[in-house]
């Protein structure tokens, strides 16, 4: 009986771990399935200390919360961003180098520069989009205008004595300067700066008109009444600005300008692990805390899935492809 029943077990255990080593064999065929197993890069196209470095950090402590390795955050600059995306869309497609793209990068620069060595749309897997940044009109403080109606009346009444600054040619700024001034229906000169502090420090010194810029760079600016807002360029007014009114509530429906950030891996990155990365993303992007310090810093958390993602970032390079042609903007 003894001799019996211990065979039985034996069998039982043998069964067993031919079951456990057939599922640990099917494992270790999928290593998706276990992602991430070590430590994940997010690079990040822009220096310490801006927005998309402050997403990604924002974001790679959740992620390292989440999911039990560290994401660390890798600052590439240079070539307007082209060397980050180049980095990345030469990565291993294995899920441990990603992108955090900035649309000004992303979706803008295959329009300013010829022969990239990257693609927005065939070099990447998309995971999900983060977050969106709007922008806001500011100009200095004794511009006599103190309304967008009047900025534009001023425009027209004066054409191309208006100036605006930008932290570039090619960037977001100067995108945006251009399209309000053909929106208004008068020139401007436009003055690009190496950076977003400089072309501020000369608005406040009273040396530049006008500046399109995010709303944290400028709120405390305006509360002390160094700088005017004029208008938020999007579709609501935001926390940090509560009292400055939309472009459409100033009577520019026609103009928004918003930034946004999202999350990239290497084409042919398997998709279960683009899923799992999604869906932990989506996830964090739904909590409080995280909802709370983005919009503190002036942006909104705002979440899309790899599907979605795949066509905005088509329709986004739509956008801002025919928007750069039709302005005539070109890289510096």
């Amino acid at each position: 009986m003894v001799m019996a029943g211990s065979t039985r077990r034996g069998v039982m255990v043998l069964g067993v771990l031919a079951v456990g080593g057939r599922a640990l064999a099917q494992d270790s065929r999928n290593p998706e399935s276990r992602y991430p197993e070590r430590s994940v890069t997010l690079v990040v196209p822009a220096a310490p200390g801006g927005g998309g470095d402050f997403t990604a950090r924002l974001l790679g402590e959740a992620l390292t919360r989440s999911l039990g390795q560290p994401f660390v955050v890798e600052n590439r600059v240079g070539g307007s961003g082209n060397v980050a995306s180049a980095a990345v869309a030469r990565a291993a497609p294995d899920g441990y180098t990603l992108l955090l793209a900035y649309s000004g990068t992303h979706v803008a620069n295959p329009a300013l520069f010829p022969n990239l060595a990257w693609d927005p749309v065939r070099s990447f897997a998309p995971v999900a989009l983060v977050l969106r940044a709007p922008h806001v009109i500011v100009v200095r403080k004794d511009l006599p205008a103190r309304t967008l109606g009047e900025l534009a009346e001023y425009a027209r009444r004066s054409p191309g004595r208006l100036n605006y600054a930008s932290s570039g040619a090619g960037t977001i700024q100067h995108i945006g300067g251009e399209q309000f001034a053909r929106l208004v229906g008068a020139p401007m000169v436009h003055v690009p700066y190496r950076g977003a502090g400089p072309a501020m420090n000369d608005l406040v010194a009273g040396n530049i008109d006008l500046m399109i810029t995010t709303p944290p760079a400028v709120a405390g600016l305006v509360r002390d009444g160094s700088v005017r807002a004029l208008a938020m360029a999007g579709p609501v007014r935001h926390p940090l600005l509560p009292d400055v009114p939309t472009t459409a509530e100033a009577g520019f429906p026609g103009f928004e300008l918003e930034a946004w950030f999202a999350v990239y891996a290497p084409a042919g990155t398997p998709q279960p692990a683009v899923e799992r990365l999604s869906a932990t993303i989506g996830r964090v992007v739904a909590t409080p805390e995280f909802r709370r310090r983005c919009e503190e810093s002036g942006t909104y958390a705002a979440y899309m899935d790899p599907a979605e993602l795949a066509a905005f970032t088509v329709s986004e390079l739509a956008r801002w492809s025919g928007l750069i042609q039709r302005l005539g903007i070109q890289a510096e």
